[in-house]
Order: C-alpha cells, then sequence, then structure tokens
C-alpha cells in the first residue's frame, strides 16, 4: 500500500544530503515507548510529513526543521480509547445515541493523548450514516465505532430490549458497506434472561469478521460470564467493563476477593478483557484483587460519556494512572492504550506504533511522582505515586495539543507576519455570492 513511501524513506536514510533538512520535527532526547517494536529507552524521533520517517539513539538536529526538546518526557504512540460514547447530538432521550449523554471527542481526547477513539456502539445499522456526519466528519479526533446489533444504536429502553431489531446480516452487511469505520459490532443492556443478543452479536461479527464487544449485565436471572466467557464468545471478542462489580452483574472475582479461575483460562483462549471504566463499572475491590493475583487488563478504555467524565473515570491519562499504580508497568499501560486496541479492531498496519512508514500520532506524557489521590465510581479513594499528563499530541504529524508551547518558538525570536484575521468568522460577515 505504501511501497513508495517506504521507498523514498529507504533511499532518504540510506543517502543522506549533507546538511539537509530532511525532517520536518523532530523529537529530540525523550523515553521512546513503543511496544509493538519493544523500544523502551531514549531515541529520537522524525517526521515527515504525517508519517514517522526515521527512529534512531541520536538524529541530528540539523537534518529538522523544526526541533522539540522531549527531555524528560515519555514519547509513546498516539493513546487508542478503544471504549467512548462519541454520538453526540440532541435527540432528547435517546441516551447514547445521536444525544446529550455522548460527548462531541475532540474536547476529551487530544489533550489527554488520545488521537484515535472508538464509539462503543452508539450508532446500530439503521443509523450509522447519522453518526459519520455528525461525529467521524466533523472530529480532528480519528473516531471509529463497534456497530450496535441494534439497529436504533444504544438509544435506552425499550429500543435496547426489542430482538426483532437485532438483525446480523444487516448489520454485518453495513460493517461491509463502511469497512474504515466500524470496526467491531457491539451488544449490550439487554435484560432478558437469555443468549439470543449475544448470540446474534458473534453471528454478525463472524459474517463480518471483526470482533465482538460485550458489556455483559442486567440479564435476570444473571447469566454465567464462565458460559460468556469460554462457550458464547469467540477468541478475539471483548469483555468491557473487567473491573465492575454492580447488581444484576456476575464479577470476575468472588466475594472474598479471588479471581475465578475460568478468568485466567478465558484470556489464554484469546478473550480480550477491557476496562471500560465509566461511571459505575470500575471498583478498587475487583481491580485491586484481580492485579494482585496476576490479572492484567489487555486493553485500557474510558466508556466517555457525560457520567463519568467529571467522576471516577475523568479521562483516559487518569484511568492508566490507576492501573500504573495498581501495579501494570509505565510499558504495560502504554502498550494497552497503544498496540494491543489497535490489533484488536485490525487497525495496527498504521497505528498503535512508531514504526518507520507509520501514521505520525504522537503522545508526549510527563509523568509526575508525589501524592496523588485516585476514585472509583464507588467514590472510594486510592493514594497513588504517579500521575500522567500530556505535553504534547500529534495528529498525522500535525501539533493539535501542546500543554505549554513545546512546539512553538519564542514569540519575540519568531518571525511571525501580521494575522489575516478569522477567516471562518469573515465568511459570514461577508458571505460569498
Amino acid at each position: 500500500m505504501h511501497r513508495f513511501w517506504y521507498l523514498s524513506l529507504f533511499i532518504l536514510n540510506a543517502f543522506p544530503a549533507s546538511n539537509a533538512q530532511n525532517h520536518d520535527l523532530l523529537l529530540k532526547g525523550g523515553h521512546l515507548i513503543d511496544p509493538k517494536n519493544g523500544l523502551s529507552g531514549q531515541y529520537d524521533v522524525a517526521i515527515t510529513g504525517e508519517r514517522i520517517s526515521a527512529v534512531a539513539e541520536t538524529i541530528p538536529t540539523e537534518e529538522a526543521k523544526t526541533v522539540i526538546d522531549a527531555s524528560g518526557l515519555y514519547v509513546t504512540p498516539g493513546l487508542i480509547d478503544l471504549h467512548a460514547h462519541l454520538y453526540w447530538g440532541t435527540n432528547k432521550g435517546t441516551y447514547l445515541a445521536n444525544s446529550f449523554n455522548a460527548l462531541p471527542p475532540d474536547g476529551f481526547t487530544l489533550q489527554y493523548g488520545v488521537t484515535t477513539a472508538v464509539d462503543a456502539g452508539g450508532p446500530g445499522w439503521r443509523d450509522f450514516e447519522t453518526f459519520k456526519e455528525q461525529t467521524i466528519d466533523t472530529s480532528q479526533t480519528r473516531v471509529k465505532t463497534f456497530l450496535n446489533i441494534v439497529g436504533a444504536g444504544m438509544a435506552g429502553d425499550p429500543e435496547e430490549q426489542d430482538l426483532a431489531d437485532m438483525d446480523p446480516k444487516l448489520a454485518a452487511m453495513k460493517v461491509y458497506e463502511f469497512p474504515e469505520y466500524i470496526v467491531g459490532i457491539k451488544v449490550a443492556h439487554y435484560k432478558g434472561p437469555d443468549w439470543t443478543p449475544v448470540r446474534r452479536a458473534v453471528e454478525a461479527g463472524q459474517w463480518a469478521k471483526v470482533p465482538v464487544m460485550v458489556d455483559f449485565g442486567r440479564s435476570q436471572p444473571t447469566l454465567s460470564i464462565e458460559q460468556l466467557f469460554l462457550k458464547e464468545l469467540n477468541p478475539g471478542d471483548i469483555f468491557t467493563h473487567c473491573f465492575a462489580d454492580a447488581m444484576g452483574r456476575e464479577s470476575i472475582v468472588d466475594r472474598e476477593g479471588k479471581l475465578k479461575p475460568f478468568v485466567m483460562k478465558a484470556i489464554e483462549r484469546g478473550i480480550v478483557m477491557d476496562v471500560g471504566h465509566g461511571g459505575g463499572s470500575f471498583r478498587w475491590n475487583v481491580a485491586v484483587a484481580a492485579l494482585e493475583q496476576g490479572m492484567r487488563p489487555q486493553t485500557i478504555s474510558t466508556d466517555l460519556h457525560t457520567g463519568s467524565m467529571n467522576a471516577g473515570m475523568k479521562n483516559q491519562l487518569n484511568v492508566m494512572s490507576k492501573l500504573h499504580n495498581l501495579g501494570m508497568s509505565l510499558e504495560e499501560v502504554i502498550e494497552a492504550s497503544t498496540w494491543k486496541p489497535a490489533v484488536v479492531v485490525k487497525i495496527e498496519e498504521e497505528l498503535g506504533h512508531l514504526s518507520v512508514g507509520a501514521l505520525a500520532d504522537v503522545a508526549v506524557l510527563r509523568r509526575h511522582e508525589g501524592k496523588f489521590g485516585f476514585i472509583d465510581v464507588a467514590r472510594t479513594r486510592f493514594d497513588g505515586k504517579y500521575n500522567l499528563e500530556c505535553e504534547l499530541t500529534l495528529l498525522g504529524g500535525r501539533v493539535v495539543w501542546d500543554r505549554n508551547g513545546m512546539a512553538s518558538p519564542n514569540w519575540e525570536e519568531a518571525d511571525v507576519p501580521p494575522s489575516p484575521g478569522r477567516p471562518e468568522v469573515q465568511q459570514f460577515i461577508n458571505p460569498p455570492k
């Protein structure tokens, strides 16, 4: 696909011109964490256009037009939030489908290093095009989605209880129609005491060759997660809200805090454990016990919506900080927020890593050390030593977030012409004839 790009990069790196500024931008002196390529140490990263053009222990500053000092900071692939709710709109009473409860992504992603966010089932096969027009087409953030098995999407009840609207063939057809944007199938919130919604979602996923994400719970009586993990789902399918302890949903640990033995069997089988923090699905009693017994979530995600952003969840980096303080190494936390989710939803060719030729989605993070308090969905506190913050975010090689102006020249030294004003405003003041 990118053979000419890779060939040009090979020629550029193999036969560099003397003192030529081969790269547009150079991140210099940072601690690179790139799990796909097994890198964790001091490396320079160069960018040309929208792609990574070189990664090396040292790249001369004279080879780049702009040099950014990343000393003391961590340079990582752009973060991927595998579970968010971005189908925002003004329809009252439709929960997370074209509603007030979902959020426009750019205000809740880029400043936290998230360059790719995946909506977890807001749109269904009936209204995907509306979601595309309202969210995907209007956002800087790269937006993908899991398609709800319910045609009406995540519109709340009674829509999400309608078995007649759960059509695996029509869902799979929509995936085939929009493969660039739809990366999986979602099933959630069903209250009935049977497996029909899960089985229809799995059927759609098999037809479309995409994974299924399951938000499991609310069934009366409660259905078995052991059966879900070992019999109903396929390897590569995703169990989100893995650290939940909620009514109607079986927890992965028992009341004595012991990890249920089939959980590790499920992971070995290929079932993906996703955090999906949300407003009601992350409890310290589950997370602490699970991590102490060796269970690591493969993917870290937010379950971003209006009910979680200002509560215990806050943002992707806050959730990552929690897992880091619970014992996951920084490398593990970065992997679960970059490379692993990219692999899970099959976007790993260009995203989730900083290989030469990959899209230049980059997060530059600072790890603060001190005493920090983190709260779960029950509003109980855990005190931790580390807290992650984003200094710089690059999306396709462009600076889209710069907390302290590290990518900008000092105003006294910059030769900047007068501003042309605000053309986006002028077009309304003096509309074209």
